[in-house]
């Protein structure tokens, strides 16, 4: 029990850190809102700590199938960081900002092609944006993006090439998928595959389909500004990380129906052998 509310607390202190990231690094004349940051803080820790420090699960899906949610977490805490030391060089530059802006500049220049997600993005802003803004538009979508991109990736790897979960014992679908009811809606194997592919189609779709709604809905609403450096590293960072998150746990669904599948068969075969012994 001690373990566990430890290992909720510093899940906790490492959520909250991630919310006032921006608001630490960066000076005063680009950090806003003090007051909603530390609320928001205290918010993602008392959430955390209190998932994590109960013995049965609410919400949080693969609570005990790592590293799933680790690798969530690093990807947006990467987002996060990156997009801060970036637009931190702007304000007061550093060799460390100097390095991470570069490293950004040369990320955009190979992520913005044309029909990219980063220049649908760059497309998405009003027509007398300032070349300024522009720029840190498109580093930041270039950088959130391919960070994405890299954490599919390894989490793919995980599942294809390393087994995932099988390395971390038996997998409990109650635990792991608290939202999930299994005797509900049809033959179990069948509604993972679905939810599956439909995250991952949607994962895929999604920074694409947010910068033209954002396009067509300008007209009509008044379209969120990206002037405010706060604004433009949360807002980038949920474009990229959203639908990542979504083609992960899409390729989870799927690796979870096929460990079923294969259970199904196994005691199948094995049901046969034992009627013609």
């Amino acid at each position: 029990m001690i373990g566990r509310i430890t290992g909720a607390a510093l899940r906790g202190i490492l959520v909250a850190l991630v919310v006032v990231i921006p608001a630490l690094y960066l000076p005063s004349t680009a950090a806003t809102s003090t007051e909603i940051v530390v609320l928001l803080a205290i918010l993602g820790f008392v959430m955390t700590f209190s998932e994590y420090s109960a013995a049965f699960p609410s919400f949080i899906e693969f609570r005990d199938a790592p590293p799933l949610n680790r690798m969530r977490f690093i990807a947006l805490m990467t987002m996060i960081t990156c997009l801060t030391l970036i637009v931190k060089h702007n304000y007061e530059p550093t060799n460390v900002t100097a390095l991470f802006s570069g490293l950004g500049l040369l990320i955009a220049r190979l992520a913005d092609f044309p029909y990219s997600p980063v220049r649908l993005v760059v497309l998405m802003l009003p027509v007398g944006a300032t070349p300024e803004l522009i720029q840190n538009v498109r580093i930041a979508a270039a950088v959130t993006y391919v960070i994405a991109l890299i954490t599919v990736l390894a989490f793919w790897f995980a599942v294809r090439v390393r087994g995932w979960p099988a390395g971390n014992g038996a997998f409990n679908v109650w635990i792991n998928l608290p939202l999930f009811d299994p005797t509900t809606g049809g033959d179990v194997v069948a509604r993972m595959q679905r939810d599956g592919r439909f995250n991952m189609i949607l994962g895929v779709l999604l920074p694409f389909f947010i910068p033209a709604i954002v396009k067509m809905a300008a007209d009509l609403i008044n379209p969120i500004s990206l002037q405010s450096p706060q604004t433009l590293i949360w807002t980038m960072s949920a474009w990229a990380f959203l639908p990542a998150s979504m083609i992960m746990r899409g390729l989870a669904m799927m690796r979870i129906a096929e460990m079923i599948e294969e259970k199904r068969r196994r005691a199948y075969l094995n049901a046969e052998a034992i009627q013609t012994a």
